[in-house]
């Protein structure tokens, strides 16, 4: 079939691309940004379509001619008004397929059951029934946890048990649950388009294990080799609070976190089990599954990432009007710009250069005063930003949209530019950029720190900063200027 993706730059979108190609699909990929796509290594393999999903004619223009739409997309930011944005989306996307003359429509949902549900599932659901509501047949899978490396709830569930050795947790540790493995998740999204019968049916997706959330860190604990964990439910954490500490002890910012917190409090195990009657696979064990996943995480084979998603690079509302300024604008035109900027002279060409600028971060640092790097990630975790635990998924890969900390990567020009943009918390807009230029016998590297203030408390951010600016900034030109070379003369004596 001619199949278009939804939401491809995603942690399932991403994923689902191969997999479709692998057997024998044809694949158009639906991104608000299709340059985060460039570095994919089925990219030439593949169409992609700019859509937004606030935009139903570009779905309707990338729908056209296509038999079915997987609809992966999910506004899970922790803003108040992310229902009325899924509904609003989700009505534009079925009115457009229907107009495209699209014949299938899949839809990726949460499992949960009653009234009772917490507001990121009912709206998870709601999604599915007003999609459900057009003349398109739909198929909706509704999953519970996904086990994967990369995956959100993995990620939530590694970095509690590996940081935390003694835990208080809310009541919902006892809950139940049905974790899937992302690789079964994909098997189902896949098996669908090649079973007429499911089409107009919502199918309920879990592994073959049914345990509780305390189980299943215990579990995690024994596969990753850690001492057995202590556990400790007390009843006075309410959702808000627990979110603010796994925001202070995981990746997640706080603003991701509550909503899967207050998503556990929901019992998710598969209740009908139509979606292996139609659909027959034989599934993962939860142990397997968080084995795999801790693999892939060591050995960086890491495809997508929870963060990968979000932070399109794109132009954002700013004080000064509709946009605020970007670094490729001529002189900054439209708005206050403070700058620190640090020019040094490398005995090493652009390449070399450009390897030591784009392993910045994650494991590596930031060349100097890395402790001021983590009271700086840690401050920005306090008041619910993402701080630095976040990391990046490849010591070395990098493309564009890709996190890298509590930054992403906004525009990548291998040997020559990498500017990254700030998603941490502060009163105006942030970027990070490097540019190598040749220069005599080796390189230039203009490394430029640019701040678009809000009002003025930007202003007075920027400028109690200002001494450690002067710290941080000019070692770091220095270290990336002679690790560069220090890897030439390396090579040279290889």
């Amino acid at each position: 079939m001619r199949v278009l993706v939804i939401g491809a730059t995603g942690y399932i979108g991403g994923r689902l691309v191969p997999e479709l190609l692998a057997r024998g699909h044809d694949v158009r990929c639906g991104a608000r940004t299709p340059e985060k796509l460039d570095g994919r290594p089925w990219r030439d393999r593949v169409e992609v379509a700019r859509v937004d999903v606030a935009e139903p004619e570009q779905i309707r223009e990338a729908a056209t001619d296509c038999d079915a739409v997987y609809y992966l997309v999910h506004a899970m930011d922790g803003g108040g008004s992310f229902e009325e944005r899924d509904r609003q989306a989700a009505r534009g996307v079925r009115d457009a397929v229907a107009a495209a003359g699209v014949a299938r429509l899949v839809y990726l949902g949460g499992m949960g059951h009653g009234e009772d549900l917490s507001p990121h599932l009912r709206s998870r659901q709601e999604v599915g029934r007003v999609l459900a509501e057009g003349s398109v047949p739909v198929t909706e899978l509704r999953a519970a946890v996904i086990i994967g490396s990369g995956s959100a709830s993995f990620e939530m569930l590694r970095n509690l048990v590996e940081v935390l050795p003694v835990m208080t947790t809310p009541r919902w540790v006892d809950t139940r649950c049905q974790p899937i493995a992302v690789r079964d998740v994909l098997g189902y999204l896949v098996a669908v388009l090649d079973a007429p019968e499911t089409a107009g049916q919502v199918l309920e997706i879990g592994g073959p294990d049914v345990l509780t959330y305390r189980e299943m860190m215990h579990l995690y604990a024994e596969v990753a080799g850690l001492r057995p964990r202590v556990i400790v439910p007390v009843p006075v954490l309410t959702p808000a609070l627990s979110s603010l500490w796994i925001g202070l002890v995981t990746p997640l910012p706080t603003g991701l976190a509550r909503p899967l917190v207050e998503s556990l409090v929901n019992e998710v195990v598969v209740r009908d089990d139509t979606a292996q009657r139609l659909v027959p696979r034989e599934l993962m064990p939860i142990r397997e599954a968080l084995t795999l996943a801790l693999e892939r995480v060591q050995d960086l084979q890491v495809d997508t990432t929870w963060a990968g998603a979000g932070g399109p690079a794109r132009r954002r509302p700013g004080p000064q009007g509709p946009e605020a300024p970007r670094p490729e604008d001529p002189d900054w035109s439209g708005g206050t710009v403070l700058a620190d900027e640090r020019c040094v002279h490398v005995s090493a060409p652009p390449e070399a250069v450009f390897s030591v600028v784009s392993g910045i971060g994650g494991q590596r640092g930031y060349h100097g005063f890395g402790w001021l790097w983590q009271v700086r990630g840690l401050l920005d975790k306090l008041v619910g930003g993402v701080g630095l635990r976040r990391g990046r998924r490849h010591p070395l890969e990098l493309s564009i949209g890709e996190p890298i900390d509590f930054w992403r990567v906004e525009a990548l020009e291998p040997g020559r530019l990498l500017r990254l943009r700030a998603e941490m918390k502060v009163p105006g807009a942030a970027w990070l950029e490097f540019r190598i230029e040749p220069d005599g016998d080796g390189s230039r590297l203009d490394q430029r720190a640019r701040f678009h203030p809000r009002g003025l408390f930007g202003r007075l951010y920027w400028y109690a900063l200002t001494p450690f600016h002067a710290l941080i900034f000019p070692r770091m030109a220095r270290q990336i200027a002679r690790e560069a070379e220090r890897s030439i003369g390396r090579a040279s004596r290889r």
